[in-house]
């Protein structure tokens, strides 16, 4: 099986390499269109600023190749941001593959967490409403690791919900496409089961 990471002007890209090679999977790094295009798996990884990251993507090409896959394909964090709408960070215009757009939490907002809460937010914190095979095997309220201070609204999209400030889209899917805030590869026995039910959709 052919896994390509897109390799990008962002940060933790490696991280998840390791954290397939830990589940036996080789993947390629590549901001290649021809080899993203021809891989089984795609994974769109990120850490870092939606506007500069955006700009990297339309300069290479990739803000057109990455709407189109037909394979599956799973952004991570900044990777899944990038395929909302629009993002807040930057006043940006992403892929539009989700219709949700993203927002800077507020400490001030009406949610659980309350005035004053941190941000970002950075820790371990549990998603629920869990929906897809993404997440087989993964029960409710399990806890993955998050560190971001932008978030996807809720929307048809969502399969999982995480509560931080406000309730957001932890995990989204659309079709071939799916998404995940938290990260998965730094998330221990849950997350690397998150990445097996993927590399098997």
């Amino acid at each position: 099986m052919k896994v390509a990471i897109i390799k990008y002007n962002s940060g933790n890209i490696q991280s998840v390499k390791f954290a397939l090679n830990r589940i036996g999977i080789e993947p390629i790094l590549t901001d290649s269109l021809e080899e993203i295009q021809s891989a089984d798996k795609v994974i769109f990884p990120g850490v870092g600023e939606a506007s500069g990251a955006m700009k990297y993507l339309n300069e290479k090409g990739l803000n057109k190749i990455i709407p189109n896959l037909k394979q599956p394909l799973l952004g991570i964090c900044l990777g899944m941001q990038l395929m909302c709408k629009y993002s807040e960070e930057g006043n940006t215009n992403c892929l539009n593959i989700f219709t949700q757009k993203v927002f800077r939490f507020s400490p001030f907002s009406l949610g659980r967490a309350g005035p004053g809460s941190k941000i970002p937010q950075i820790g371990w914190n549990n998603i629920f409403n869990l929906k897809t095979k993404l997440f087989e095997g993964i029960a409710e309220n399990e806890y993955q690791y998050f560190v971001h201070s932008y978030y996807v609204e809720l929307g048809d999209c969502a399969i999982a919900t995480t509560n931080y400030i406000t309730e957001y889209s932890s995990a989204l899917q659309k079709d071939n496409f799916y998404g995940v805030q938290f990260h998965p590869e730094k998330s221990a026995k849950a997350g690397e089961q998150i990445l097996k039910n993927f590399i098997e959709l």
